[in-house]
């Protein structure tokens, strides 16, 4: 080869081939994978664990569940009220992390769908990393995702104050337009651009449209009417795993 043609050989640019993208599978928790909403059901199922007398105190909660129907309490309040009424104000860290184990295997054991279960495994097996999220209280909702085997969950943060925790929440309710920012925050954590990523999100409710804008493949999960007549208006799949109603 002559030096002429040495000189535009090593000019010649290489082609660039492009990172694969990172393959994200975002679930919601409640009606979505699980077939009750789990708030209210871990906080009866703590109280009857630990302190079933705490039971008793249930009533107290009517006015501010009136006054949360009426929209004027927030949803964070109702469920900090809730908190401190079966769980009271100061719950020793241990204790806390027992009561949550406790719970997530009852959910593993009968309080998930099965469907959704062989989903995840689905996803997993495809190379997919998955994340949960949730407004559902992080302690609880992470030894649930333990117990799946999945390592990445984004939740609604529960305060801790000298070893005990307290009904206070830390940052926003995890729902809404706030579910999708802190699952964007989780991205920019874990180094994950979003013109670099596939994310599949699966949820039940409407309340989640602002994560379904944000996600490349949308899927309605046992969906609210509002969600479902959304999903059926934009052509998104519909998978629908609760028993056929007489």
């Amino acid at each position: 080869m002559g030096r002429a043609e040495m000189h535009i050989a090593a000019r010649t640019p290489q082609a660039v081939i492009a990172p694969a993208p990172a393959l994200l599978s975002v679930f919601d928790l409640d009606r979505t994978l699980s077939i009750l909403p789990t708030y209210t059901p871990f906080l009866l199922f703590a109280a009857r664990t630990r302190a079933p007398w705490r039971l008793l105190l249930v009533p107290l909660l009517l006015p501010l569940a009136l006054l949360y129907a009426l929209k004027l309490l927030p949803r964070c309040r109702m469920k900090q009220a809730m908190h401190r009424v079966a769980l009271g104000s100061a719950l020793p860290e241990r204790e806390a992390a027992r009561l949550a184990d406790l719970f997530a295997q009852h959910l593993v054991a009968r309080g998930l769908y099965r469907q959704g279960l062989a989903l995840i495994e689905r996803e997993r097996a495809a190379g997919r990393r998955i994340l949960l999220a949730t407004a559902a209280p992080h302690f609880y909702t992470a030894a649930l995702a333990r117990r799946l085997g999945i390592g990445d969950v984004v939740a609604t943060g529960s305060s801790w104050r000298d070893g005990h925790l307290v009904p206070a929440i830390t940052g926003t309710n995890c729902y809404g337009a706030d579910k999708c920012a802190m699952v964007q925050a989780f991205l920019a954590r874990a180094g994950i651009a979003r013109d670099a990523a596939h994310i599949r999100f699966f949820s039940d409710h409407a309340s989640d449209l602002p994560l379904f804008d944000l996600c490349d493949e949308p899927v309605a999960v046992n969906p609210s009417p509002r969600l479902a007549a959304i999903a059926a208006a934009r052509g998104w799949p519909v998978l629908d795993w609760r028993k056929p109603k007489d």
